[in-house]
């Protein structure tokens, strides 16, 4: 009764008016509850207990591993890129529900706390491999209620801009800013198999290997078909030979050259001024053999030559690969990496996984890996839960709709109430969200 005498503020405009501040019992992120119930269906952050190594030595620890991480995820998915709003968040009632039934008695971590966690705890070297290790069971987790055939495998890098003295800020010449240089690589589905934080300067395929391997390694031995794609900075001959080996088959662009030019100059010369049809392009494809001084042996290349009304000159653009599909399809199944570059937007916009403002290398490559398993889950709530007319809304949406969701919280004796505006997730809607997930099959520990 205090607190509704006290803390009300009348509006002179209107004096029936009130304005009341119960932090504690009022949430604008109630939809964080359909991704905490999809995590349990599929065992997600509880695996860190058996990950991830506490470095505290203390006897009245009062927040636990596994909570400090939901935490960390569960922040950033709802739009709060670092610790600065932790005290807050710490009294939110959805975010105490998420993270542990304990929080929802007392309040989650506060910011000095999950500033040791992501910058003490996790930081050691056994922790930062362990982040790593975990998002690739939660994609395989992901995996075993995904009925496929084969994995394509998309890897691209990404700029992270800087605006300060971090370690590892490089000026790069290609971005033309000083920045971070990540590297990814997603399969079909979205899911992130892996992210590495690198220094700004380095090329695009910069300790590829480093990446890959680990996620070439967890696909062995599931007789899925396994497929690779990879822009012009991924054209090395290591990578074909690494791909060659492990029976992957690729399609990875190629940098324009002299003499890859002189292979498509007969079509080029022999060719009427081309009749375009409604203003559409005229395409021609060619693929040749090709060996680069370089290179242990030649391959394959394909050639797209591309007129288009009101320009002199064609575009033409090369690609390497070992598949034996006609030309047309080789360009068509590339063109299918486009999707990768969307997903990496999406956790630009959605996630702001870019925000690494962090002074050291490893705090910052520690806050990229918690904005991946983050994106992951927001990525497996689209896969699995979202029904069929949502399914193609994007992570930003999704933040918009389904998890920026005002509610109360109403406590009894023996249940959690929470009291969601129907607006644009309805109760219909989220109740088809529920069945979807609990339709799930539980990925064995």
């Amino acid at each position: 009764m205090g607190e509704e005498k006290n803390d009300g503020l009348r509006l002179d405009f209107d004096p029936r008016i009130w304005v009341q501040f119960t932090g504690s019992k009022i949430t604008s992120d109630a939809g964080l509850l359909a991704y905490r119930e999809l995590d349990e269906k599929l065992g997600l952050t509880v695996m860190a207990a058996g990950y991830l190594t506490d470095t505290r030595k203390g006897k009245n620890i009062r927040h636990h591993l596994v909570p400090f991480l939901r935490q960390s995820i569960y922040s950033r998915l709802a739009g709060y890129p670092d610790t600065n709003d932790a005290d807050r968040l710490a009294r939110d009632p959805t975010m105490r529900a998420v993270v542990s039934r304990r929080a929802t008695s007392k309040n989650a971590a506060a910011r000095s706390a999950m500033g040791r966690f992501e910058t003490d705890i996790l930081t050691i070297a056994e922790n930062r491999n362990a982040l790593v290790r975990l998002n690739s069971t939660w994609v395989s987790s992901a995996l075993a209620n995904t009925k496929t055939r084969r994995i394509i495998l998309d890897m691209d890098s990404s700029v992270s801009k800087v605006h300060g003295s971090q370690e590892g800020a490089k000026y790069n010449g290609h971005f033309e800013c000083v920045c971070f240089h990540p590297i990814f690589c997603f399969n079909q589905y979205g899911d992130c198999e892996g992210a590495m934080l690198r220094d700004g300067n380095v090329s695009s395929a910069e300790r590829w290997l480093e990446l890959l391997v680990p996620i070439v390694q967890r696909y062995r031995g599931l007789g899925l078909r396994m497929l690779f794609r990879g822009d012009a900075g991924f054209a090395r001959p290591e990578i074909y030979e690494c791909l060659e080996k492990e029976a992957y088959e690729y399609a990875i662009r190629l940098p324009a050259n002299q003499v890859l030019h002189r292979e498509i100059d007969p079509l080029l010369s022999q060719r009427e001024t081309p009749r375009f049809n409604r203003g559409r392009p005229v395409v021609v494809y060619h693929d040749f053999q090709y060996q680069a001084g370089t290179r242990n042996k030649p391959r394959r290349v394909v050639a797209k030559i591309e007129w288009h009304a009101g320009e002199l000159f064609p575009r033409v653009g090369f690609i390497v690969t070992n598949r034996t599909d006609t030309p047309k399809g080789i360009v068509h199944f590339y063109n299918g990496r486009g999707t990768c570059e969307q997903w990496i937007k999406e956790g630009k916009y959605a996630l702001d996984w870019m925000r690494l403002s962090c002074h050291k290398f490893k705090d910052n490559a520690v806050r990229l890996a918690l904005f991946v398993l983050a994106y992951n889950l927001g990525n497996f709530l689209r896969r699995f839960a979202l029904p069929k007319e949502i399914s193609t809304w994007s992570l930003t949406s999704m933040k918009q709709r389904v998890i920026k969701v005002g509610a109360r919280l109403v406590m009894h004796a023996r249940r959690l109430v929470f009291q969601m505006a129907e607006v644009s997730l309805t109760r219909g809607l989220f109740s088809r969200i529920l069945e979807r997930i609990r339709q799930l099959e539980p990925v064995p520990g």
